[in-house]
């Protein structure tokens, strides 16, 4: 006999396990939901995350659908200024402990069990649950579905192991360090050496600069440079609702001018949809991250920048590369920015969303994960079958580099399709606080705003597009695969 029965068992309860549960509990009023977690709190990376990141997305469009977060104003301010405001990671942890406390758990469906270890099912279906302070197991019977919340397998500075190594006397640290050195003024470095090319380590940069270091004070290990998504153009609400609805006339304009997923690239840059660093360098990236042009401009002022590969080990005044050595001021201070996040590329664990007793949550519009695990929620709870539900939508692929980006939009759109079909999820769509612009869009039309006119020119676009998209998705997703 097991010690606890459940109708739903989530393993994590980081920002898709939440979104799930909170959807779930509103189309499903009589489901038993319990989380098991290995953090303390919940909000899963986030509790392990730098103390200066923030959501590279506007908080209007993250966290679950039924809370909002406190702040959802127009920043003022700094590199964001004039754009919805990006929740601290200090917000983002406040925020789903208040979902968990004043949303979840007051329901009395829902059971937490934090700093706690998902040990795997028996043949008979029992999960088995291990205490990680204590030792304690325990089995839960779960009488509809287990849902992997960990499909993500999110890797942040603090927690990822190291792929390189390091002499003796060689500072290496993790950028949730940097704010503490204030703690030592008599120890302070005199050079900073970024290792990595991604958000975090973009992150980094505009932390320091905006502390005031010179950035002349600065080497930048990059190896490899990034497209980003120019966050002007993922705003909410009815102020920039034309500016998104040009967004998309323009990916589908790129898709019908472009060879391949690199030329489309190219393309969106031209037009400022997308945004790089290096206007002079050929970004071989692309993991979704957003940023805004005030930090382009900050970034852009660290000009010491080294493109030989990956760094694979380091000694006093020394990166090893693959190949060469590049020299750097002694006594630098190295900042390990080269955490994955998520597994970009093929997973081993991808494939459909529904598996009988078992959901993965994955996305289903790419890169907007809590929105796809609320949408997974209300398709489990008001369709029947694995087969109807699998085919309500496909997960998106999250892929690594412009030459694969147009698969991921290809199911991207794909889903959209089958979904503006779907009367039960257009009506759920036209309600979600976590949806860009479907929402807003219903808005709009119901009260015959003349900002709806550019509807037309982006449904027509879709329709002339959609074709070549289709061809350069398709191969883009033999490019992914083959990797």
């Amino acid at each position: 006999m097991a010690d606890f029965e459940t109708d739903y068992l989530i393993v994590g309860a980081g920002a898709v396990g939440l979104a799930f549960a909170d959807t779930l509990l509103d189309e499903d009023p009589d489901c038993l939901i319990t989380f098991v977690d290995k953090h303390a709190r919940p909000g899963g990376h986030w509790n392990d995350a730098y103390s200066f990141v923030a959501l590279h997305q506007p908080s209007a469009t993250y966290g679950v659908n039924s809370m909002a977060f406190p702040s959802e104003q127009i920043d003022t301010h700094g590199p964001n200024r004039g754009l919805f405001a990006l929740a601290s990671g200090a917000e983002v942890l406040a925020y789903f402990e208040k979902v968990m406390n004043m949303r979840l758990l007051p329901s009395g469906r829902v059971a937490y069990h934090h700093l706690s270890e998902f040990c795997g099912r028996d043949t008979d279906g029992v999960a088995r649950m291990r205490k990680i302070l204590s030792g304690e197991e325990s089995s839960i019977r779960v009488r509809r579905k287990l849902v992997d919340a960990t499909f993500y397998q999110t890797s942040v500075p603090s927690t990822h192991t190291r792929n390189f190594s390091e002499s003796e006397g060689v500072r290496v640290v993790p950028p949730g360090d940097l704010p503490e050195l204030w703690k030592r003024p008599d120890s302070q470095p005199e050079h900073y050496v970024i290792l990595g090319g991604g958000k975090t380590a973009m992150d980094t940069a505009v932390w320091l600069i905006e502390a005031g270091v010179d950035p002349d004070a600065i080497s930048w290990v990059r190896p490899r440079e990034s497209w980003l998504w120019n966050r002007l153009y993922t705003q909410p609400g009815e102020d920039f609702i034309e500016t998104v609805m040009r967004f998309q006339v323009a990916m589908f304009d790129a898709a019908i001018g472009a060879a391949d997923g690199d030329e489309m690239m190219e393309l969106m840059g031209e037009g400022g949809f997308f945004l790089r660093i290096d206007p002079e360098v050929r970004p071989e990236m692309c993991h979704y991250a957003t940023i805004s042009q005030g930090e382009i401009d900050i970034l852009r002022r660290i000009t010491r920048v080294i493109r030989k590969g990956r760094v694979k080990s380091i000694e006093q005044g020394k990166l090893h590369f693959e190949d060469t050595t590049v020299d750097v001021p002694q006594g630098s201070l190295f900042v390990d920015c080269t955490a994955r996040a998520v597994p970009f590329m093929s997973s081993k664990d991808a494939g459909p969303l529904f598996r009988s007793d078992r959901i993965v949550l994955q996305p289903l519009h790419t890169p907007l994960v809590t929105f796809s695990a609320a949408l997974t929620a209300f398709i489990e709870a008001n369709f029947d079958s694995d087969e109807e539900k699998n085919a309500l939508g496909a997960p998106g692929p999250l892929t690594d580099t412009p030459a694969t980006f147009p698969y991921a939009q290809m199911v991207n759109m794909m889903n959209r399709g089958i979904w503006a079909q779907n009367p039960k999820i257009s009506a759920w769509l036209a309600k979600s606080r976590l949806d860009l612009a479907s929402g807003t869009i219903a808005r709009l039309i119901a009260s015959g705003s003349p900002k709806i006119a550019m509807l037309q020119q982006v449904r027509d676009k879709i329709g002339e597009g959609m074709p070549a998209l289709v061809r350069l998705g398709m191969q883009a997703k033999a490019i992914h695969e083959a990797a």
